[in-house]
């Protein structure tokens, strides 16, 4: 296992904390670049659809600039350019693993006011798939290792933006059908309504029960977990006056993530002793539980996040038209617009750690000044993807030992196997002193006899 030590500086209003991962040095310049340390002390959705996010072309970039990494050597260049952009409108995001590191950080020295010199890095695996193969994505696919807040961030909004939108197409779908009702009831025609082509997939039955359930959400007894993936101060204090804080980790084997108890306020020394939901309390003190609705659409199982195909609804509706109508001058001229890359892809793709020739990703740059940098420094990208992918850390982010439950960490025990090779090694250092010291008594009391003799002899 190589662990690296990287960081950037990542900040989003919706959340109040910002990690540290594959800074750059340079943040001022629209040239990607990454570059990851080895440390030596960690031991070796969708297609089209109406519910899709709107087009945002004007702010994506900047804000990309303003959370453009320090350090390092440059990976690839992704200037808003016809010879420079890579398309990923094929790919779909999919989510591999969350991994907790815990590794030296020379900032936090320890001393007086640190329990340990030893820090905890967030890190989530994700792919780019190829949009019709998002099951298996065993070939032309990207992997990619970015912070769990940077992921966090990108996948919530992302979801939280398409759920409202499911929710108000909910809405106007059930008025368009009540609208048609009435005009049925009362012998007259019914004006179909531009938007229709939205409700042809919406069950206003359900979508109405699951919208008012996320809506009265807090009047039920519940609280959104994904309110609470940025560490978040407890309202709790034990007899000792510890506090106490929520945040995300990793749980099954970095296959989910949840929502767990610290002791610091990083969010890096994970209480596995407490349960989240004995402490969570609303405004007016009263129990509660926590709700995955939102945050578990950012791990699904077997299938992609989200589609890096931006379409916005003027789109959608030309295309429903047209296939209503069969008119081919309408698709000639929708076939000539320039799909467009949805934003989270594009946040994902430039914060991130990338692995792609190795898995033959044919949307990469070969013809570019800092290629050789790119393959240089991919390889070790590829080999830390590795390392966490095949269990080398266990999930609180100690290195497990052999394979084995054993991790290198303060409060580790000896496994079985070391106690009983303890027992052979004592055992048998005794059973060879004891056999010493029978061999020495022999030697002595044969050297005696052979005195005796010689000493009667002259006499």
């Amino acid at each position: 296992a190589r662990p690296v030590a990287v960081a950037s500086e990542h900040k989003f209003c919706c959340l109040g904390r910002h990690q540290t991962i594959f800074p750059l040095s340079k943040p001022h310049t629209n040239t990607m670049k990454l570059s990851l340390a080895l440390m030596c002390s960690a031991l070796g959705y969708s297609a089209a659809n109406p519910f899709a996010p709107k087009v945002t072309k004007n702010t994506a970039k900047a804000r990309m600039n303003a959370k453009l990494m320090r350090g390092a050597t440059p990976i690839r260049k992704l200037e808003q350019q016809e010879d420079g952009e890579v398309d990923l409108t094929n790919y779909s995001i999919k989510f591999e693993k969350c991994q907790f590191v815990k590794q030296y950080d020379a900032e936090e020295g320890g001393g007086e006011e640190n329990d340990s010199i030893l820090t905890t890095k967030r890190f989530v695996i994700f792919r780019l798939c190829p949009s019709s193969n998002c099951g298996s994505c065993n070939y032309n696919y990207g992997e990619y290792i970015v912070d769990m807040e940077t992921y966090l961030e990108s996948t919530l909004g992302f979801k939280e933006e398409e759920q409202e939108q499911y929710c108000e197409t909910c809405n106007q779908c059930i008025e368009m059908a009540a609208n048609y009702a009435e005009a049925q009831a009362n012998g007259e025609d019914y004006e179909e309504d531009d938007n229709s082509w939205m409700c042809n997939n919406v069950n206003t039955g359900s979508c109405y029960e699951e919208c008012q359930n996320i809506e009265n959400m807090e009047e039920n007894g519940y609280m959104d977990a994904s309110q609470y993936v940025g560490c978040e101060k407890l309202d709790y204090e034990d007899n000792y006056g510890n506090e106490y804080y929520a945040g995300a980790m990793c749980a099954s084997s970095g296959s989910r993530i949840k929502i767990g108890i610290f002791t610091d306020e990083e969010c890096s020394n994970y209480d596995e002793t407490k349960d989240i939901e004995n402490y969570m309390k609303n405004d007016d003190g009263y129990s509660t539980k926590l709700s995955y609705h939102l945050l578990k659409q950012t791990f699904p199982e077997g299938e992609c996040v989200a589609s890096c195909l931006q379409e916005d609804e003027e789109q959608n509706n030309n295309n429903n038209n047209n296939n209503n109508n069969n008119n081919n001058n309408n698709n000639n001229n929708n076939n000539q617009q320039q799909a467009e890359t949805a934003e989270v892809c594009r946040e994902l793709y430039e914060a991130s750690g990338k692995c792609e020739s190795s898995h033959g990703f044919e949307s990469q740059m070969y013809n570019y000044e800092n290629y050789n940098n790119q393959v240089k420094n991919e390889e070790l990208v590829c080999d830390f993807i590795s390392s966490l992918s095949a269990g080398h850390y266990d999930q609180t982010g100690e290195i497990v030992v052999n394979g084995g439950r054993t991790t290198l960490g303060g409060g580790s025990a000896t496994t079985g196997g070391q106690k009983f090779a303890l027992t052979f090694f004592i055992l048998g250092s005794v059973g060879l002193a004891g056999y010493a010291a029978m061999l020495h008594s022999q030697l002595t009391k044969g050297a005696k006899a052979d005195l005796s003799r010689q000493g009667g002899a002259m006499a």
